[in-house]
């Protein structure tokens, strides 16, 4: 499977590959309800490339949970449920003291561990990020929009995983 870059973007490709149909997925969105006004964004994008990738809208689900250290575990129940993947989205912005090491060292490790007990995607779409700035940097509007990122992930590693088993 190939998929083209996106023009002046070094990192993975959005862009929809061949081999999924994905109307019948179910996709989970978790979100935290910390920076909303950045977490919003990226639960906009991911909205967006679902659409996009055609899973039916009935088929995606919202759930919000209080913030990032407790998203491995609202993950890990979501994935439980019978979704068959996860986008899992928020901003951790680093602060004056170590707060910022912990939330987001445990919950990158957490996510992976979930993905896999589960053998099922876990998108990462949680930014770990100096400052607000850089936040909103990562939270525009179209295909760079990291929680469009995140979600497109999550459909091209079901497409991977399928195509391997």
């Amino acid at each position: 499977m190939s998929t083209s870059q996106i023009p002046g973007k070094t990192g993975y490709s959005a862009e929809r590959p061949q081999g999924l149909d994905a109307s019948s997925l179910r996709i989970g969105i978790l979100a935290t309800q910390w920076n909303l006004d950045i977490v919003d964004a990226l639960v906009k994008g991911a909205y967006e490339c679902l659409q996009d990738w055609g899973v039916a809208p009935e088929r995606i689900r919202e759930f919000r949970a209080p913030g990032a250290y407790e998203l491995p575990l609202a993950a890990e129940r979501i994935l439980a449920g019978g979704y068959d993947g996860v986008v899992v989205l928020g901003a951790v912005i680093r602060g004056d003291t170590p707060h910022f090491d912990f939330v987001a060292g445990e919950c990158s490790r957490g996510l992976m561990d979930v993905q896999l007990k589960h053998g099922k995607p876990v998108g990462f779409g949680v930014l770990t990020v100096n400052t607000s700035q850089q936040a909103h940097d990562r939270a525009g509007p179209g295909k760079t929009n990291k929680g469009y990122e995140a979600a497109a992930a999550v459909l091209d590693m079901i497409r991977l995983i399928r195509s391997v088993s």
